[in-house]
């Protein structure tokens, strides 16, 4: 498979992202950590994490808090919320060629494709629970919100009448609904340069993967006030809205190159089987 996959795993994202100069979420070195609970008592409540720089199964990090642009547009004890972008590389269109050679990809055969605004609902711990927001590339200008929850309801019992909507509205919420805040009409500061920047990290990190979800965080701290907290590798849009003729022309140019790979391999197994069949 492409190497590029290899940036789903996490912890490899951080390491390469900070090797290859990538604006990455800020992540601590201390070897181990120390949880307890302030009551528990007997050696219960108490939970130890090596971390990953170790060795360990755990990437320790300092909460990351939503920048001002960001918290204007939320209600008091949401989470931090992203904007999720999706990119897309022809550099996969020869993946050999795109891992042999410095020419194979260049930047410019990445292209941003949609912005999507999590807003993540008040309570919530991620911003799963959120309103999805469009937004305009070109602009940075907010369009209208919509939801993706049912998406994640579970069980036999959410296709009863009544439960689990089929589909959610078309994008006509303009506020955010726990506080009435007004989100859609505001613009995306330096929409272009979020876009360059998960452009130029898909060119960086893994040019030979068709498609990446890029999580950009617009944080408060003023030393990293744009940072990629992960790539997503099976992504979705999030409801935004897209350039079809951009990526429906690209998928047809995919298939196209999966369809000669597969006709080659056809032909070289069917011609070592006439080559048995004659010697026999």
């Amino acid at each position: 498979p492409p190497k590029g996959y290899e940036m789903d795993n996490k912890w490899t994202f951080l390491e390469v992202g900070k090797e290859r100069n990538v604006p990455i979420s800020p992540y601590l070195t201390t070897p181990a950590i120390v949880v307890k609970h302030r009551n528990e008592e007997g050696g219960m409540g108490i939970h130890f994490y090596k971390n990953a720089t170790e060795g360990g199964d755990w990437i320790i990090q300092e909460r990351i808090e939503n920048g001002e642009w960001v918290q204007n547009h939320l209600p008091e004890g949401a989470p931090l919320s992203t904007f999720r972008v999706i990119t897309q590389s022809r550099g996969a269109l020869d993946v050999k060629k795109t891992n042999e050679s410095s020419e194979g990809c260049r930047v410019e055969d990445i292209t941003a494709l949609s912005c999507v605004f999590r807003a993540g609902r008040k309570g919530a711990e991620t911003d799963h629970d959120s309103i999805l927001f469009d937004v305009d590339p070109s602009t940075g200008k907010v369009l209208g919100g919509t939801t993706n929850a049912h998406w994640y309801r579970l069980g036999l019992s959410q296709l009863l009448p009544g439960r689990c909507p089929w589909r959610s509205k078309d994008h006509a919420i303009t506020h955010h609904p726990d506080g009435n805040i007004p989100v859609s009409g505001s613009v995306v500061p330096d929409i272009k340069g979020m876009l360059k920047l998960v452009e130029e990290s898909h060119w960086k990190l893994c040019p030979d993967v068709p498609l990446v979800g890029w999580d950009v965080v617009l944080s408060k701290d003023e030393n990293l006030p744009v940072c990629l907290l992960e790539v997503n590798l099976s992504c979705n849009f999030f409801r935004g809205s897209f350039d079809k003729e951009v990526y429906l022309g690209f998928l047809e140019d995919m298939v196209g190159v999966l369809q000669g790979l597969r006709l080659g391999k056809d032909g070289k197994v069917k011609g070592k089987v006439v080559k048995k069949e004659k010697e026999v």
